[in-house]
């Protein structure tokens, strides 16, 4: 193999006599040729084979009489063991040299290789591509490009380790040196040798900033078994999960492998690893699309209606609400599993949105279709607005998701401009109220409603009222048009909230006062863009 040098036979060596599959010997050989990973398996056994056999041919023509420097042959030659099969230096045995190549072929051909757990051998087949394919086709996704991610199983982590660190005395037996983070990560690997599979498969290419991932996770029946020592070497390492099957989690095995001593691995786990008895699994594979993004304004014309679903208890208290008349229709469109619901605040069940409307965004998670014309988006708007007399959206439009922010860039700066129908108990005049108008920049210290103290915490909120202008109708009733800082409580400024809200429009007024209705005239936020 050409692209090997001279000094990487002892790596080819040990690891294809300890049953190390071929891209295994690649990696640890720290060779980068993306290329040379997707020959075929038999073909770089070959390669691998003929690099050693030439090598050995060299060797063989040399004088026995030479002595500087000296012959690897010699250094690679068995010394005299000790006790528990260390030689006189205390190394382990240096490993025996291959004359024709094919014991290293016999112990590596057919065999589950001893690092990989056969990720690099049956799951690089055209026939595992095209399952994977399958799936992916079969799930009938919209996307134009792909990123593929691979779960592997945690004791592969213990199995490199242990490769490695049999290497690592090898070379040192040889006067070289093998960095462990010089060596191609599995992964890495793989993905060199599965992309352009999977990319001619499904007709589009990988891209590692796709939104649309092919995953497949892979399972071995051995994980526990093999990683049982790092448990008792490491116990801190392994904590017991309810969302997890096993405690042996690849971030916990990895965080136990940096924590355990060299001499402690050397003890337990056997270096190079020995060959599995099974070859890993794979246990799913899955898609999943980047979630889409949705704006819009609604307007609520009921006042029996929640914003969100309204369920205390365990107990639903009402029919519907306006996210679910929304979500019913873009769930279906879109394909997708779950959403997530926002909006620059929120009115009570019975305070109706009127005017231009509430912005509001609605995050679509994994959706099956992506793509929509402006004039698709309008239909699927006609078709919320036809569904219900309740409520209306405008200005529906597929949004990214850093655009939401803007929804929500100071929230509590924006202004909300409301009216209101006041009742008092004591009878009213023109004169009484007129007053209200000439106030401007009126601050509350509202704490926290009770109403809404079983979900927010106990807090005192400073509040501006910017301007008021009233509307008598009779006696006990007037109307009132605020424009206010975003956040303040609208209903509790009326009727004081048991002095909470201080001050309020009964102790302005010197009388009882009590809301009957609420209306959201409008919310000053300039977001999403008008349509």
């Amino acid at each position: 193999m050409s692209c090997l040098p001279e000094k990487d036979r002892p790596i080819v060596q040990l690891l294809l006599n300890a049953g190390t599959c071929p891209r295994c010997v690649l990696r640890f050989c720290r060779v980068g040729s993306q290329v040379l990973y997707r020959h075929p398996h038999k073909d770089l056994m070959k390669d691998l084979q003929d690099f050693l056999r030439k090598d050995q041919e060299k060797e063989d023509t040399v004088g026995v009489d030479v002595a500087d420097p000296p012959c690897k042959r010699i250094r690679l030659e068995h010394a005299a063991e000790g006790p528990d099969g260390l030689n006189h230096n205390g190394a382990l045995p240096a490993i025996p040299v291959v004359k024709d190549g094919n014991a290293a072929m016999e112990g590596s051909a057919g065999k589950v290789c001893n690092v990989c757990l056969g990720i690099l051998q049956d799951f690089c087949e055209a026939d595992f591509v095209k399952k994977v394919c399958q799936k992916v086709n079969s799930a009938d996704y919209q996307f134009s490009s792909f990123v593929f991610s691979v779960s592997l199983p945690p004791q592969l982590s213990v199995r490199e380790r242990a490769a490695w660190l049999g290497l690592k005395q090898e070379m040192r037996n040889l006067g070289l040196s093998l960095a462990k983070d010089d060596i191609v990560q599995l992964k890495e690997a793989y993905k060199w040798i599965i992309h352009p599979q999977l990319s001619e498969e499904l007709g589009v290419p990988a891209d590692g900033k796709s939104l649309f991932e092919v995953s497949v996770v892979f399972a071995h029946p051995e994980t526990d078994e093999e990683c049982h020592f790092l448990a008792t070497a490491c116990p801190d390492c392994f904590k017991p999960a309810k969302n997890k099957q096993s405690v042996f989690t690849r971030m916990a095995v990895i965080k136990a492998l940096e924590k355990i001593k060299e001499e402690d691995f050397l003890k337990h786990f056997p270096c190079p690893p020995s060959s599995p008895k099974n070859l890993c699994d794979a246990l799913e594979i899955q898609c999943n699309n980047g979630a889409v993004f949705v704006a819009g304004r609604y307007n609520k014309y009921s006042r029996n209606l929640p914003q969100t679903p309204w369920i205390i208890d365990g107990e639903r208290k009402l029919e519907s609400s306006v996210e679910e008349l929304i979500s019913e229709h873009l769930m279906a469109e879109f394909k997708a599993d779950s959403f997530n619901f926002s909006s620059s605040g929120r009115e009570d069940v019975d305070v109706r949105t009127l005017g231009s409307g509430r912005p509001f965004a609605m995050e679509l998670v994994n959706p099956r279709r992506i793509h929509f014309t402006a004039e698709e988006m309008k239909r699927l708007q006609q078709a919320i607005n036809s569904s219900s007399d309740k409520i209306q959206v405008r200005d529906l439009q597929l949004v990214t998701r850093e655009a939401i922010g803007r929804m929500k860039e100071g929230e509590e700066e924006k202004t909300k401009t409301y009216s209101a129908l006041i009742w008092t108990d004591k009878a009213i005049q023109r004169e009484d109220i007129a007053f209200l108008d000439d106030i401007k920049e009126l601050r509350l210290e509202q704490k926290t409603p009770l109403r809404v103290l079983h979900r927010r915490p106990l807090a005192v909120r400073c509040r501006l009222i910017h301007t008021m202008s009233s509307q008598y109708l009779d006696e006990h009733h007037f109307r009132l048009h605020l424009k206010t800082q975003a956040g303040t409580y609208i209903k509790e400024f009326v009727h004081g909230d048991f002095g909470r809200t201080k001050p309020n429009i009964g102790s302005l007024l010197n009388r009882t006062a009590d809301i009957l209705e609420l209306d959201v005239e409008s919310v000053d936020v300039d977001w999403p863009p008008t349509l």
